[in-house]
């Protein structure tokens, strides 16, 4: 026996399935209600508009197809997120889709995405004497160079793979935590 599914993961997983051959911008609500079984109308109340529709299914891919693995120390951050960019080169439409929600999308949540709660947590253990300023500002910074939206400039703009991805991302974290003081870091 199946087990259900609601409408609206029925339409991102269409979504989705559709993005395997079509751009995001090439998806029409009709071909989505099409191939879930379901009316036009029911889409558009699912999704109102297509920066809602976006924002859904960029925040669907982000935990069925690239979960972000735990981390604790920089270290597990920075191979958490080689795992990451090299399963965005594995599945680059869906990449993609996450990148442009991130960059354009008026509806995603105020809160803080899980990375980003992630980063800070990880900040606050292994440099718990920076201060909130300073911790926010490398968060922001972390964060963005661990984004779809990187992987993406770099694979587009530089026509770089994962593994040139990771080192420029390797290189722009370093550069960023080298500029904390030494005793800003937790000693073992």
């Amino acid at each position: 026996m199946e087990e259900p599914v609601d409408t609206a993961t029925a339409i991102l997983a269409s979504a989705a399935v559709l993005l395997r051959e079509h751009t995001f911008d090439d998806i029409s609500y009709r071909a989505l209600a099409d191939e879930v079984g379901i009316s036009e109308r029911t889409v558009y109340r699912q999704y109102p508009t297509r920066a809602h529709l976006l924002a859904a299914l960029s925040n669907w891919i982000e935990q069925t197809h690239f979960p972000l693995p735990p981390f604790v120390t920089v270290a597990d951050f920075r191979a958490a997120v080689h795992e990451r960019f090299h399963a965005f080169d594995a599945s680059p439409a869906y990449a993609y889709v996450g990148a442009r929600a991130s960059a354009i999308s008026p509806t995603l949540d105020a809160e803080p995405a899980y990375i980003t709660r992630a980063i800070e947590a990880m900040l606050d253990v292994a440099a718990p004497t920076l201060n909130r300023r300073d911790r926010r500002r490398v968060a922001a910074s972390l964060r963005y160079f661990s984004s779809a939206m990187f992987w993406a400039r770099l694979r587009t703009g530089f026509d770089l793979d994962a593994d040139e991805i990771c080192d420029a991302f390797d290189r722009a974290v370093g550069t960023v935590l080298a500029r904390l003081l030494d005793a800003t870091w937790a000693k073992p």
